[in-house]
């Protein structure tokens, strides 16, 4: 560990505590229709969009149909991205001729119907997790309307979402939650749009690539023949990272020169994930009329943060111990110092900026990735795991963060309750057992998704895909292996990349460990289904809590009362994450990186 180290995410998160409140007030207006300095430019698209698709700006919804518009928009754009992905060779832009089998590359990736499926639950989701190389399967086409699209509006469900979760719990006896057409296009429109416009351009002139060539062969120093990819990537990176998606174009992602070209854009992306996820948490704050409590949920957000990039950068600092006990020669041991577990990190970033980056777009949504964390130690790369087992409630993703911490909020109050004997109450309004029920389907539904698939792929057998969608009509394919076959490491570790796996697709995060392969018709269809099941039966119940909240009479503060704007709260909130978290996983991670940390000290590695 060194002082730089420590700087860089200080300054980190110090950047993110100034941008919180103007951010956070300016999201507000945008939502509640008060004029911006964007309004002038903005405000005659936005009246265009509305007339253009027959909506009533100033006609709210209650929470069924907010609902039921959320899960018709979803449906009706995961069809469509679908249908991009699988006719991608008969649509424009693809230099490459990317799903033409007789023009595409030798090393080109086939577009089956497992993986278009696979990939647009993926992106509607917000998950966006690849099992392809984007830059060997995916045509600009299809990276652009299909994907890049996706980016825009799982981003702004998202943060609609968490947008009514706040006017369920502001709002006194009232009955509708927004309007959730109006919602997603302010938030494109205002929001999204304008930050990605500055934010391509930035990357652009930093050296990101953005272009419609075709790829092009070159001829290493060494003789070698390489294929270099081009693409429109600068203004896929800005979406990807401030909209929490995390898919890039590139199968390195932004450990990619193409997409993050140095250190300067690399603390950009990082901060743009959080973005959204603290200012949300201020625009909190001013919904329910007390700033405080915005602020009482972002010290708890800012608490657990620190703790996992302290372990996480901590134990990639000092190494692998095996490495020290074989005493290999290196610059850094020459100096003093272990150097660090370097395996799968850029030497442009380090130890530190890629613990950071690795702890960051773990606690949101975004799974955007600058190092690879199946290389890191064991319990390096447990934070990761551990952050979105927690529901990545930890500033979280575009909304994802916030509306996920009120579900806790709602079971810590509710736990307070039950300590000094009364009714429980969260904003001036009861919490009853309608409340806890919808917060406890949310997080049972989550566990369950991700440790029944992980269960079930440890012990499953499924068709070999090398033959699953080429074998002769009426011949079914005759080789079985076991799903976990596909991990790239047996023991705790390999264990650990499949509960990964389903950890990241259930939590919508979309990073992985690198080693283990899923493009095969049994991961893709199965990661889809977690996928679609950690988004909606998530939003779901969180959407039915703000509409029986909206309903709700305010009532006065008594004894008993426990304030929910105090540090004492924050601390409670910070307990109730970690121990439903430890009670549900426990036994998991204790089968992977747990026992894998103990095995590696006595000298055992897989």
């Amino acid at each position: 560990m060194t002082i730089i180290g420590w700087f860089q995410i200080l300054l980190f998160i110090g950047v993110v505590l100034a941008l919180t409140k103007p951010f956070g007030t300016f999201m507000y207006k945008v939502f509640e229709g008060q004029r911006t300095w964007l309004t002038p430019i903005v405000r005659p698209v936005e009246r265009l969009i509305y007339k253009a698709g027959g909506v009533h700006e100033d006609q709210e919804m209650p929470w069924t149909v907010y609902t039921l518009a959320m899960l018709l928009f979803s449906v009706v754009t995961l069809i469509i991205t679908y249908a991009i992905l699988r006719w991608q060779a008969f649509l424009p832009l693809n230099p490459m001729h990317f799903g033409d089998a007789k023009n595409a590359p030798s090393y080109a990736t086939a577009m089956t119907p497992d993986l278009a499926f696979g990939t647009a639950a993926s992106f509607v989701t917000n998950t966006n997790w690849q099992a392809y190389d984007g830059e060997n399967t995916m045509s600009y086409f299809s990276q652009m309307v299909g994907l890049a699209s996706h980016n825009f509006f799982s981003a702004a469900t998202g943060i609609a979402i968490a947008i009514a979760l706040c006017r369920g719990l502001g709002r006194r006896s009232a009955q509708s939650i927004g309007n959730f057409w109006v919602d997603i296009t302010r938030c494109t429109l205002y929001i999204l749009i304008p930050i990605c416009i500055v934010y391509a351009l930035i990357l652009c002139q930093q050296g990101a690539i953005q272009n419609f060539h075709a790829y092009r062969a070159v001829t290493g120093v060494e003789g070698g023949s390489q294929i270099i990819p081009g693409g429109p990537f600068a203004s896929q990176e800005a979406i990807k990272m401030l909209g929490t998606n995390g898919g890039g174009p590139l199968n390195a992602n932004s450990a990619h020169p193409f997409e993050n070209p140095t250190p300067l854009t690399d603390f950009l992306q990082i901060i743009s994930i959080f973005l959204i996820g603290a200012g949300i948490v201020y625009t909190f704050g001013l919904y329910v009329g007390n700033t405080r409590q915005g602020w009482a949920i972002w010290g708890a957000m800012a608490a657990m943060w620190f703790i996992g990039v302290v372990v996480c950068y901590t134990q990639e600092a000092k190494g692998n111990p095996l490495i020290a006990q074989q005493g290999v020669e290196t610059r850094a041991s020459v100096l003093g110092d272990s150097g660090g577990n370097m395996e799968g990190k850029e030497v442009r970033f380090g130890v530190a900026r890629s613990a950071l980056f690795a702890t960051v777009t773990t606690d949101a949504s975004c799974g955007a990735v600058n190092s690879m964390h199946d290389s890191y130690m064991p319990l390096g790369g447990l934070v990761p795991m551990a952050n979105i087992m927690s529901g990545e409630v930890i500033f979280g993703g575009v909304g994802a963060g916030l509306y996920g911490m009120l579900m806790y909020a709602i079971l810590a109050v509710f736990i307070a309750g039950l300590m000094v004997g009364r009714t429980p109450e969260y904003l001036g309004k009861k919490v009853e057992a309608y409340e806890v029920k919808m917060a406890m389907l949310a997080s049972l539904v989550l566990a369950a998704d991700v440790l029944c698939f992980t269960a079930l792929s440890s012990v499953t057998h499924v068709p070999h895909p090398a033959t699953y969608w080429n074998t002769v009509p009426g011949t079914p394919p005759s080789v079985n292996a076991l799903a976990s076959a596909n991990t790239n490491n047996s023991g705790p570790h390999g264990f650990s990349e499949i509960l990964y796996a389903y950890d990241s697709t259930t939590g919508n995060n979309g990073s992985a460990f690198a080693g283990i392969s899923v493009n095969t018709p049994y991961w893709n269809m199965t990661q889809g289904l977690s996928e679609l099941v950690g988004r909606f039966l998530m939003i779901v119940p969180l959407l039915a809590i703000a509409g029986s909240m909206v309903r709700k009479k305010c009532v006065a503060a008594g004894p008993g009362t426990f304030p929910t704007d105090t540090p004492l709260f924050a601390g409670l909130l910070v307990g109730v994450v970690i121990i439903v978290g430890a009670l549900t996983y426990f036994p998991g991670v204790s089968l992977g990186p747990v026992v894998e940390h103990f095995l590696l000290q006595s000298g055992k590695t897989f």
